[in-house]
Formats: structure tokens, sequence, C-alpha cells
């Protein structure tokens, strides 16, 4: 361990996983540490009797449930947009010889007080019970409108400027109403909150092209596609590819301690007595708690039940988006379910969870709305949890800090956080064009 090394990472959650695997790409040393015995950090899957010891401590799980390791419970729940950033960092690194993935069969918006499929396209609009018939007129058109839209050709913009014009005033213009905007907003373009509608609207509709993009790209009944086998194999790919690249893994390394020089300078980690030196730290929140700061808490439920959720066409996996709107909340809810399908349960079993940014101190209250989309259930555990961000200044002490995991049920904002740190560590861009597989094949 007294060796030296261009980067310790420390934490093997998916961030850390995915920055340790690109930065060895990168051709750079890497040594990769964590406290726990377990691949991925906050974001790992449990089996059965892992869930029943972080929740319900010395209980056991009753028997009718099923064997154990037929179960990968994620901690973190998030579906894959079919062509969204961490595709795109999966085939840049090849990580996909790694994984099996499944589309997800729907996606769904909670919309006065029922479950609605997500129309995607103009036809899928013309279609949808959310609107009526002159409404579809509407948002077909601006359908239209969004999925001709390319920034490189004046012709298709209309006469706006989408990086001035803000997402209200675009909307205004094709006249639609507050319903179909709360569905577009949060179950398409996938927004958190309705911020976004005094913002320019060219970031909107990239999200709105990026959903209906993903969803061609398998025909599938939603745009999402999630690992067979839960999220704990995406750490565990990056780690092979870390490893394969020359870095080197240590877990269940106790205190494992930062260590500075007089400037404040990260210069090594400490651990059962001996020093790994370093010129640069990456770490999740936990390792370095002086240097964060608490910005939010999440709120969880976790359901095991022996059907899908209701009203979701029978869908073995699904999403459902409660927009802040449609409850009264300043963010919005989710719902995330997946099951045997996915391999993530034994036969007859699904799993899901409701999450949300905690605005009380009472999650079981809180969740309530979501929790009554689920029907009845076999087992249902609550978890609240603090999201943390970092305040240090990386220039000055070389520490790169990821950000606590929120409570959306997609990636999308998890990658950025990676990209942007990736920039940070490096200084440069990720150049996701580049595919590493077809790179290695041309060596050999």
């Amino acid at each position: 361990m007294d060796e030296e090394y261009d980067v310790i990472v420390l934490g093997t959650g998916l961030k850390e996983c995915i920055l340790s695997g690109l930065l060895s790409v990168d051709g750079l040393k890497v040594l990769h540490m964590d406290r726990n015995d377990y691949y991925g950090g906050e974001s790992t899957s449990l089996n059965l009797i892992q869930l029943w010891k972080r929740f319900r401590g010395d209980d056991k799980p009753p028997p009718h449930l099923g064997s154990s390791r037929d179960y990968n419970v994620d901690m973190v729940p998030k579906f894959m947009m079919a062509n969204g950033t961490l595709v795109r960092v999966l085939i840049h690194t090849d990580v996909t010889k790694y994984l099996n993935f499944k589309a997800v069969d729907g996606s769904f918006v909670f919309n006065k007080g029922k479950v609605h499929k997500v129309p995607a396209t103009d036809m899928e609009a013309l279609k949808s019970p959310l609107m009526g018939i002159f409404e579809k007129r509407r948002a077909r058109k601006f359908f239209i409108y969004v999925q001709d839209y390319d920034e490189s050709n004046p012709k298709t913009h209309e006469g706006m400027d989408l990086t001035r014009v803000t997402t209200r005033e675009l909307i205004a213009k094709y006249g639609l109403d507050d319903n179909t905007v709360d569905f577009i907003g949060h179950a398409i373009a996938l927004h958190r909150d309705d911020r976004y509608l005094n913002e320019p609207a060219l970031d909107t509709v990239k999200r709105m092209k990026l959903y209906a993009e993903s969803l061609a790209r398998f025909q599938g009944g939603s745009s999402y596609i999630y690992p067979l086998y839960g999220l704990g194999e995406l750490p565990q790919g990056f780690a092979r590819l870390s490893a394969v690249y020359g870095g080197t893994y240590m877990l269940n390394k106790p205190e494992c301690k930062v260590e500075f020089d007089e400037e404040g300078k990260v210069v090594g980690v400490t651990s059962e007595g001996e020093t790994a030196k370093c010129k640069k730290v990456v770490c999740d929140p936990s390792y370095l708690p002086n240097k964060v700061r608490k910005v939010g808490r999440v709120a969880r439920a976790i359901a095991i039940m022996s059907h899908p959720i209701p009203n979701t066409n029978d869908s073995h996996s699904a999403q459902v988006i409660l927009p802040q709107k449609q409850l009264g909340r300043k963010s919005d809810m989710y719902l995330f379910c997946c099951s045997y399908s996915h391999n993530v349960a034994p036969k007859g079993k699904f799993i899901a969870f409701v999450s949300a940014e905690a605005e009380t101190d009472h999650p079981e209250s809180e969740l309530k709305p979501g929790i009554d989309l689920l029907g009845p259930v076999d087992e249902i555990f609550y978890d609240i949890y603090d999201r943390y961000e970092p305040v240090n200044e990386p220039t000055l002490d070389n520490c790169f800090i990821s950000t606590s995991y929120d409570a959306t049920t997609h990636f999308e904002s998890t990658v950025l956080d990676v990209l942007n740190m990736y920039t940070l560590i490096t200084g440069k861009v990720l150049d996701l064009s580049v595919d590493l597989s077809a790179a290695s094949a041309a060596e050999e």
C-alpha cells in the first residue's frame, strides 16, 4: 500500500466507480478503497437478508417471500434513459459487455388523481385521455415543433431564439393548458420542480428530444432501460473496467483517513497504519464530512408486492411521476417498480419504491400519495437520508467530492455530476463520441 498513485478513489458508489474507470482508461494510476466489504456504497443492491438486517435488525424475513438470494433491492432506484448520457458512457467505455439490459415496460404520470401513460409522440398524444380533443391538437403541434427542432438549422426555430425565450413563453405560443404543461415538464423533460418554466426553453426542448430518441431506440413502452440483477451490477462493471486498465481495488479498509500537507493539499490516504500517497482524492461525502454541507433529505419507501402497480397496464417495470403541483408539494414524487422480469425478485414478486425530497420529518405520511397508488403490499420499509454537496475548492485541496443521490428515479442528474467531476479532475471534457471497444480492438 505504500506506493504512490495519481488518484485515490474512496467509496465504491456508482459515481466513484465510473470515475475510477474513466481515469484508469486515461492512463492514470488509480487506487480504489472502500470501508465496506461490498461494492456500491449508498447505491448498492441488497438481498432479502441484508434488507432485513438494515431495516429490521435481528428479525428474519418471512419464508413466503422466497429465497433471499433471488432479491436485488436497489438502495438508490433509478432507470436509465435508453439514449441518455449514462448509456453513452457505458458504450464509450465498453462496460456494456459486463451487463445485460432490458427495456422498462412503461412510463406514467399522475394527473387529477389518476395514473396515465405518458404520451411521448404526436400520435400517442392524440390517443391520450390526459387531454381534450382541442388540447390534443395543440399538443401535437408542439410535439412536432420539438421533433423537428434542430439547433444548427434556424429554419426549424420558427423565429424564436430558445437560448433567450423561456419555456413558459414557448409553451404560451402553443396555448397549452396547465395539465399538459405539467406532464410535458415533469414526465417527459424530467424537471424536478417548476423553476424550469422561467429558464431558457432550449434545455427543455433538448430534454424532450432525448426522451423521444430514447423511446425510439428500443421500440418499447418507455424511454428507459434497466440492468438485469439490479443497479449493483453497474459499479462492479466500472470496477472491472478500472482493473483491466491497471486500477487497484481494496475493499473492507477501515478508517480511510485523508492526509493533507501544511498548505491543505491532499498528500495521501491512511488505513490500518499504512499510507498510500496520491496527488488527488475522489470520494463520496461520507469520507470528508467537513468539506460538505447538507442540502436536503430524501424520503423513501421500499415495498415488496405480489402484483404490478395498479393502472400501469400490468407493467412488470414502470416509472410513475407525481408532479409537485398535483400534490401541492415543492418538488415531484417518484414511483419506481421492477420485478422478477429484471431478475431482482423471485417469480411473482415486485419491488416498488416511492421517493421524494423530504419536506417534513414524517416520511410515512409525506409519501402517502405515492404509497396509496401501490395497492396491497407484502412488506414495506421506510428510509430517510441526508443529501450533501461539496463546499471545498478542488483547485486548492485536490479533493473531488461527489454530490449525494437525489430522489429522482432516473440517472440524468447523476451522470452530469460525474462528467463535471471528470472535467474538474482532468481539465478536459470527456469525448463520448469515441468508442473505446473499437479503439482497443484496433490496437489488437
